[in-house]
């Protein structure tokens, strides 16, 4: 067959992106949906199906009856005029706040302004500028949990496979059975290997800082603000890197072993092809299906475990945060870390769809 008719026709590739787009626009769809769902419920926990509201209107008659009281103009006032415009300052922000219709229907609302990201108002925190929107608050704190877990995700992610493609043309060797055998210590989660560094690296040989992002006061300088960072991540990185690092080896060490005595790759071998050309061309690149979703999966489950992780670590990202909103009861930044690592999540499984389908030709995207 020649070249010319090995090519797809304009036809066949316009088609083809017909395909994908409505996949895309499905997977959306859907993932859409499984997040507004998880928001409400969210929603309806926090809030405790409004128990929390009443909470709030018992905060709020507390402290206008206490700022009435304490002002000398309405000293002279009676005990019943005093309690009269009490009750009417309260009816007002209770009707500011809609705290005065059912929780059903504020529930709606309050699900509608977190899909659009809008926030609100935090109810006790603030951000390190002193603002009180939530927003401004998860700003400050979401990068610092990005560069954290993106660094750990990308360093075991790329070491793993280089050590597995390894190890797959040793089968057997000292270093292979090394892996076998620590593989079962990836039960164990980030936190806990943390709390070991921690004692060692800051304490038994203080090598290390124990927590915290940055030095304090911050030093001045791009490249020393840049390196205090870097050592104050080295504890949790590695503490991330040593929960995940054996089990992705030993099991993508297995994908390239099934893939590695498949008859093309004896063929390629027959021919004398060099071997680092049969591992990258005919061993990696169709494992790369499976490798991504493992790793994203990983991924996955390295979020959920965010917040248990930072609070170690003292590192004040999205987690701490979450972790520092519940202690204080407050429901909208509770709603908002939830609704961010909600999109992350995702956006997680959106990307692994995406790349499924573009790494491995026999996933369908639509019919034909």
């Amino acid at each position: 067959m020649s070249a010319g008719r090995r090519r797809r026709s304009p036809g066949g590739r316009l088609r083809d992106l017909r395909r994908l787009a409505v996949f895309v626009v499905k997977r959306t769809l859907a993932l859409l949906l499984t997040v507004l769902v998880g928001v409400y419920l969210t929603i309806v926990i926090a809030n405790m199906g409004g128990r929390v509201d009443e909470i709030r209107r018992l905060q709020i008659e507390s402290a206008v009856a206490e700022a009435v009281r304490a002002n000398p103009q309405f000293a002279d006032m009676s005990a019943s005029e005093r309690n009269a415009l009490i009750a009417e300052r309260v009816q007002l922000e209770v009707e500011r706040l809609n705290l005065d219709e059912p929780f059903i229907w504020r529930s709606f609302d309050y699900l509608e302004q977190a899909m659009r990201l809008n926030l609100g108002r935090a109810e006790q925190m603030t951000s390190d500028r002193g603002s009180r929107e939530v927003g401004d608050i998860i700003t400050e704190r979401l990068p610092a949990t990005l560069l954290l877990f993106g660094t750990a995700n990308l360093l075991v992610f790329f070491t793993s496979v280089a050590i597995a493609l390894r190890l797959s043309r040793r089968y057997g060797s000292a270093l292979d059975r090394t892996v076998i055998g620590l593989a079962p210590s990836s039960a164990a989660p980030g936190w806990f290997y943390g709390i070991f560094l921690i004692l060692i690296f800051a304490f038994v040989w203080p090598m290390l800082p124990a927590g915290g992002m940055v030095a304090v006061p911050p030093p001045e300088g791009t490249l020393a603000y840049a390196w205090s960072v870097a050592r104050h991540m080295a504890l949790p990185v590695a503490a991330m890197f040593l929960s995940q690092i054996f089990i992705s080896i030993y099991s993508w060490r297995t994908f390239f072993l099934i893939h590695s005595s498949e008859d093309y790759v004896e063929m390629a071998r027959a021919k004398g092809l060099p071997e680092r050309l049969i591992q990258r061309r005919y061993v990696l690149r169709p494992t790369l299906a499976p490798i991504v979703t493992s790793f994203l999966l990983m991924l996955i489950g390295l979020w959920s475990g965010a917040i248990i992780l930072e609070q170690v670590f003292n590192w004040p990202g999205l987690g701490t945060l979450l972790f520092q909103a519940i202690g204080h009861r407050d429901t909208p930044v509770i709603i908002g870390g939830v609704v961010i690592f909600a999109y992350l999540l995702a956006a997680t499984v959106f990307l692994l769809d995406i790349l499924y389908a573009i790494l491995d030709p026999r996933v369908r995207v639509g019919p034909e």
